[in-house]
């Protein structure tokens, strides 16, 4: 049948990477709530209606159509085993041409932090975005006192390449972000881009 296309989905060991649908939402919303004073340090400031059906329902139309776009691939993590919602992964600002290059960006709830979850989401998006969507480059940036995220890109063979200043509003006021970069053809060191 014509105009029917496969939704995305990438298995790692221990969870399920998928685009959002309106039923996570209970999940979502539990999950980031629960996870507030672990977030918001590292987030742009959260609007008045972050936490509403409404603000999901938005989230899951605009997952839908960037991913069938070929913008971005905003997936969100499920452990296999219980399909509890662990996080989320997103590949965004997709460039062709040329650049063949995107930005992932992630959160993970905090029960989860710590466990390895998104180092195994990382390099499974980053096979996925090498392997399958022939991408060149990856990158990601982080505010530098975010060691756990600066660590996790680290071991995920991103390598840094300096900070922009500015780049972002986190928190409520503009910070600089240190920028990192995981390349196919990287030749500045050992990237492991295998599916952890």
């Amino acid at each position: 049948m014509l105009g029917l296309r496969r939704r995305v989905r990438i298995e790692t060991e221990r969870m399920s990477l998928r685009l959002p649908v309106h039923g996570d939402f209970p999940a979502w919303v539990d999950l980031r709530r629960d996870s507030i004073g672990f977030l918001q340090p590292w987030e742009p400031v959260w609007g008045a209606d972050h936490l509403s059906r409404r603000s999901f329902t938005n989230r899951v139309y605009w997952a839908n159509r960037a991913e069938a776009q070929g913008t971005a691939l905003p997936l969100m993590m499920f452990q296999r085993q219980t399909g509890a919602l662990l996080g989320a992964i997103t590949l965004d600002n997709i460039r062709r041409g040329p650049a063949q290059a995107g930005t992932v960006g992630y959160w993970i709830g905090q029960p989860y932090a710590r466990q390895g979850y998104m180092r195994e989401a990382i390099l499974a998006l980053v096979h996925h975005a090498f392997t399958v969507m022939d991408l060149s480059r990856i990158e990601a940036a982080c505010l530098p006192e975010n060691a756990a995220s600066r660590g996790v890109l680290e071991k995920c063979g991103f390598k840094y390449e300096g900070v922009a200043q500015s780049y972002l509003q986190i928190n409520g006021r503009w910070r600089n972000h240190v920028l990192y970069a995981n390349l196919r053809g990287d030749r500045r060191g050992r990237t492991d881009v295998g599916q952890a």
